[in-house]
């Protein structure tokens, strides 16, 4: 690992002027990921500006829904009561990320930033795009079993592991950012990026900004449901996982959020299949015809095929569930 210097910031401004210092900086929370990615020399930051003593934390009900704070611990908001009893989407897919330790470590605004488990990202034998810009994409022609059938392009297949991504993608969540031109809000579809020609940039959270915050906005969902799909069940990431959520008065839908995981270089939304779903009774059938429309555009890569089928399975049985059909 490389040497580098340790910041412990005490106010908000004053990790951002850290931060600003060095191009070659960055934030440090849990650091479940990044201490790994420095470990193997994926990632080689200069210098490190450790945030835990940010006031951060908090979780509250505010005028438009419920307010996380960026270094609320993932185990402490999966088993927070109200997000448990109005927010539960969340709440599952947070207890079906990582292992209990991990989540105690673990911060909202880390697993924001959390980076892909592409192999060949981690191997700095390989090229990779994301790594190295300009080097090529080992996975479109190699062993890409987990990687992207949505949104891909011919620079990057990659995808993001995070659930809680997924979750907060269906609930229409907002991420609060602060930087040196101020404080800024960006809705959780705009956070994250597709690879396009640049693959290297996970979000469109600038160099300098810090997330200090995720507001997910009152919701009249009333059927959730965030299904898994893994190699095994604990501290696996996900082949294909679904976050639906319901408003069902009687068995007609009345409204209908839906978004996928491991499937694209960002949380999938599938706004085409909710628009679908609106109005329609809340069968078996009529879930099909949903998945049928999600799946419009996706695409295998050889080892990956198989999600092609996955996919549209895992989305009828989420809503299947969280429908109670």
């Amino acid at each position: 690992m490389k040497q580098f210097q340790y910041i412990r910031a005490t106010a908000e401004q004053t990790a951002l002027a850290a931060i600003a210092k060095d191009p070659e900086s960055n934030f440090i929370a849990g650091g479940t990921n990044l201490l790994d990615l420095m470990k193997r020399n994926v990632m080689r930051p200069d210098r490190l500006v450790d945030i835990n003593k940010l006031p951060l934390k908090d979780i509250k009900e505010v005028a438009t829904g419920l307010h996380i704070g960026a270094l609320a611990l993932n185990s402490t908001v999966a088993e927070n009561a109200t997000v448990s009893k109005q927010f539960s989407l969340l709440s599952q897919a947070l207890h079906a990320g990582a292992s209990a330790q991990l989540r105690n470590m673990a911060t909202v605004g880390g697993n924001l930033m959390q980076r892909t488990r592409c192999p060949y990202f981690y191997d700095t034998s390989t090229p990779c795009n994301k790594r190295e810009p300009g080097t090529g994409c080992s996975a479109l022609k190699g062993f890409n079993r987990m990687h992207a059938i949505f949104g891909a392009s011919e620079h990057c297949i990659a995808v993001n592991p995070s659930d809680m991504n997924v979750a907060l993608a269906a609930l229409d969540a907002v991420v609060h950012v602060s930087g040196s031109k101020g404080k800024r809000d960006i809705p959780m579809a705009e956070f994250h990026r597709l690879p396009g020609d640049h693959p290297e940039r996970d979000t469109n959270l600038g160099k300098n900004e810090l997330i200090t915050g995720v507001t997910v906005p009152k919701s009249t969902l009333t059927h959730m449901h965030y299904l898994k799909i893994r190699d095994r069940a604990s501290y696996a990431f996900a082949l294909v996982s679904v976050a639906a959520g319901l408003q069902l008065e009687g068995k007609t839908i009345k409204q209908a959020r839906l978004a996928m995981g491991g499937v694209a270089h960002k949380p999938w939304r599938l706004t085409a299949a909710e628009q679908a779903l609106v109005g329609k009774q809340a069968t078996v059938e009529v879930f099909q015809q949903a998945a049928e429309i999600a799946m419009k555009g996706a695409k295998g890569y050889g080892d990956n095929d198989f999600k092609l089928k996955l996919a549209p399975n895992t989305i009828v049985e989420a809503l299947r569930i969280a429908a109670g059909v």
